[in-house]
């Protein structure tokens, strides 16, 4: 998609600075993401571990554990797609490393996963962050909160018509 590893990791250390600037948290550290040599993570074995999280502990455990990996993966600059990081995390929330690490290594796990993307094409997703109002209205990217504001009223007053 960016042609090489360098060019996305300059790309993507751009889009996490601007993420960051925007944020009241800056909970974003991409000064030291720069100084990282592990390849940039990709999605799938994040998600699976959301994955694997959710199954042990239901909605809330997954959110709880997306938090933790994004901690990892944002702030500590933490290479998200090795196993170890992810059981790291695992543990960090309270999970069991054993049960976790055989829902991560299942391939049922990554076919929830591969479900949850085919509903996401279906609804026309093709990014995060990506908001999606009674599978009718979709809002994509990271917006300021003006912006998704003035999406917000435009959805809330397209459905009083």
């Amino acid at each position: 998609m960016f042609g090489d590893k360098e060019r996305a990791k300059k790309e993507i250390l751009e889009h996490w600075k601007a993420a960051n600037d925007n944020s009241d948290e800056k909970l974003i550290n991409y000064e030291l993401m720069a100084t990282r040599t592990h390849d940039y993570p990709y999605s799938m074995p994040g998600l699976i571990a959301c994955e694997a999280a959710a199954i042990m502990g239901g909605e809330e455990t997954h959110w709880d554990y997306f938090d933790r990996i994004q901690k990892a993966h944002l702030t500590e600059c933490l290479d998200i797609t090795t196993e170890e990081v992810q059981i790291m995390c695992a543990k960090d929330i309270g999970l069991d490393e054993n049960a976790f690490r055989k829902l991560l290594n299942d391939e049922k796990t990554k076919q929830l996963v591969e479900q949850n993307l085919e509903l996401a094409r279906d609804w026309g997703i093709t990014g995060v962050p990506s908001l999606v109002i009674d599978e009718k209205y979709l809002i994509s990217g990271a917006l300021k909160k003006e912006s998704l504001k003035k999406q917000l009223l435009k959805i809330a007053n397209e459905e009083m018509l």
